[in-house]
């Protein structure tokens, strides 16, 4: 499986525009909504180039392999990056309005930690797999906190 670093803040589909003398890729207003990235921020930036099935046999870019799970067919849409009873290591960063911990994961995916405080480090497993949230229990809870 290809492991995507921590640093990779969103990851989504877009098409390059011309404007004059300049190229626009437009980011979806979801990511700036889901805190993924922020106007006015700089980020570096990775292309990856469409592969179209019903093109030539032209030499493409070499991709790494990857195990798929069956129900995670390539949408175009970016499909959470947690499975159910997937066992993480995550860092509580705030508390949500129900007062449970909040934590995030690659592309700024919400991972919610019942009972979990800001700064805490618990190792959790993956309960329950939503569009833009999952839920987690505790599994192990060394007291260390950040």
């Amino acid at each position: 499986m290809v492991e995507v670093p921590d640093a990779l803040s969103t990851l989504f589909s877009a098409q390059i525009e011309t404007d004059g003398d300049r190229y626009i890729v437009e980011i979806p207003k979801s990511e700036v909504s889901h805190g993924a990235v922020s106007p006015g921020e700089t980020y570096r930036v990775g292309l990856l180039s469409q592969v179209d099935a019903s093109a030539s046999t032209t030499a493409q870019p070499q991709t790494p392999t990857q195990d798929t799970d069956s129900e995670r067919v390539d949408t175009g849409v970016p499909q959470p990056p947690v499975d159910e009873g997937e066992i993480r290591n995550v860092t509580i960063e705030s508390l949500g309005d129900q007062g449970d911990g909040i934590a995030k994961v690659e592309r700024g995916y919400v991972v919610i930690v019942p009972d979990g405080e800001p700064g805490d480090s618990p190792t959790v497993e993956i309960e329950t797999v939503q569009e833009n949230v999952a839920f987690a229990s505790v599994v192990d809870n060394d007291g260390h906190t950040v």
